[in-house]
């Protein structure tokens, strides 16, 4: 018996002893592994046992191909900018929203759709952003006129020549469900009415209820179909009644939303840049249409200018055919070029290594005309460089490519357009609608002076610089502010014209202020 406990003991001290031995040896393995990989890649060693797919293969090459490539800060930091010392919070802070809330539900009194007097048929037009505010519109319009609106055709005959059909870009299943209490909507036109006679309409810009309930229902007298030959600016921005600026909010805000593919990748997209940290989405207007349609050839060549002038003369729809480019841009008309964003990024504090979305198509000129901005900021990225063959899907259509330029750009850090036009204007309004994220509105009829000034060496950049363009944009950043109205003085046309655009604010109409909350009851001041 006593010898038999020996036994026990002897391999209990055997036991212990190799414990001892491993524990040494792992400590030892562990402290070396930290002397060649820092705490802070330790979490992201690849597992050794799942191969990387063809998108993450593509996201690692493409990381090391950055080498100033930032990773995830955790802790603010103190960033240089042309001013000296810029605080990293402070730089990609949102402005306060003010406990501002969406607030989209109908009132008491609306009611679901009674039955229908006829179809209503939409032709939009434009581009994406464009199509999409008319879209909303025509929801509005057929429950204005009570109408059972058909699913709207896209434009496939505008500049991008984009044959994709509305269920291609939006969820149209989804569209049309949640939507149901509001207004009634069929993919197709009933077979028994495809040849029938249709009234077609060029709905008036900016019209309130009243041209819709008497001049254009009046139509449903005589046709069982009516058709709108555009969608754009059909409906005027203010003084149409609350639940009717509701449903336009509740039609782009939640029932426009994209294709599950397109939607899938958008997040995608916006996953690999959040992998570099916060990031600016830059919608860099730069692009051969726009500079055509504006007029605008400052720092062209006359080659260049030649040929978008070209372009504009031989467009039928553009209606303005002779541009004074000098005086285009000084009244800030014209798009930033993309030298201009740079110089205009770095005087506001943000550091070489900052992450930058190109939210655009092909820059005009190419490589050589984005040369100054990636010199200032290198990490510049599209989508074509973040994706490869998952774009295959998309990249012949130019309203889905656009419509994951817009997913990125909505959800981005910071929003940064270098014009105002319809995608500035669309994804401006959904930032406010989601929270008043950062968005930061260039004013480009200062900025033009001083970029001028530094043409010509009267100026330098630097921190007077830095300073007076960071005071002139402090309240141009997203913050709460009711929609404008019209410029004091304009008439007609002109008046409806001058407004700010419904769908770039939806301030006062869907957006209420929550003051505070009592026994889990919210209170709401509108």
């Amino acid at each position: 018996m006593q010898k038999k406990r020996w036994k026990k003991l002897g391999f209990m001290r055997r036991m212990l002893t190799c414990a001892i031995a491993l524990i040494s040896l792992v400590a030892l393995f562990s402290a070396h592994l930290h002397l060649f990989f820092p705490p802070s890649q330790l979490s992201v060693l690849p597992d050794p046992y799942k191969l990387p797919k063809q998108h993450e293969m593509q996201y690692q090459k493409l990381s090391k191909e950055q080498s100033l490539i930032s990773p995830h800060l955790s802790k603010p930091l103190k960033m240089n900018g042309a001013n000296g010392s810029l605080d990293f919070n402070k730089l990609w802070k949102r402005p306060p929203n003010r406990d501002f809330v969406p607030c989209v539900e109908p009132s008491s009194s609306y009611t679901v759709p009674q039955e229908t007097r006829g179809y209503l048929v939409v032709h939009t037009n434009g581009g994406l952003n464009q199509m999409r505010a008319g879209i909303c519109d025509m929801v509005a319009v057929a429950r204005i006129i009570n109408a059972t609106l058909v699913v709207p055709e896209l434009d496939k005959r505008s500049f991008w020549q984009d044959t994709s059909n509305f269920s291609d870009v939006f969820d149209e299943d989804y569209f049309i469900s949640s939507l149901a209490n509001d207004v009634k909507i069929v993919k197709k036109l009933p077979k028994e009415l495809m040849t029938a006679t249709r009234a077609v309409k060029h709905f008036r810009s900016w019209s309130g209820v009243d041209y819709y309930e008497q001049e254009i229902a009046s139509l449903w007298d005589d046709y069982q179909v009516i058709r709108a030959a555009k969608s754009d600016s059909r409906l005027a921005n203010n003084n149409l009644p609350p639940d009717i600026q509701k449903l336009r909010c509740r039609a782009c805000y939640e029932a426009l939303r994209f294709s599950p593919r397109i939607e899938a990748m958008g997040k995608w997209l916006v996953d690999r840049m959040r992998s570099y940290g916060p990031y600016i989405a830059l919608h860099l207007r730069y692009e051969k249409d726009m500079l055509a349609f504006s007029g605008c050839t400052h720092d062209l060549s006359i080659e260049e200018a030649n040929e978008l002038t070209s372009i504009r003369e031989n467009t039928s729809y553009w209606k303005v055919k002779d541009i004074d480019s000098i005086e285009q841009r000084a009244k800030g008309y014209c798009p930033l070029t993309p030298k201009e964003v740079g110089v205009f990024l770095k005087a506001l504090g943000f550091p070489k290594t900052t992450p930058i979305y190109i939210a655009a198509g092909e820059i005009y000129g190419g490589d050589t005309r984005m040369s100054d901005l990636a010199s200032r900021f290198p990490m510049l990225m599209k989508k074509e460089n973040l994706a490869t063959i998952e774009l295959d899907p998309f990249i012949n259509h130019a309203s889905q490519m656009a419509a994951l330029d817009y997913i990125v750009s909505v959800e981005s850090d910071i929003f940064i357009p270098s014009y105002s036009g319809n995608m500035a204007r669309a994804v401006e309004g959904h930032r406010r609608f989601l929270g008043h994220r950062k968005t930061i509105s260039p004013d480009r009829k200062l900025l033009v002076r001083f970029f001028d000034k530094i043409a010509n060496g009267t100026m330098k950049e630097g921190k007077n610089l830095s300073n007076r363009i960071i005071e002139i944009h402090k309240r141009r950043q997203g913050s709460p502010r009711k929609r404008k109205g019209p410029i004091t003085g304009t008439k007609g046309t002109d008046r409806f014209r001058s407004e700010e655009a419904f769908y770039v604010n939806p301030l006062p109409d869907c957006l209420c202020q929550k003051e505070f909350e009592e026994n889990s009851t919210t209170v709401f001041i509108k």
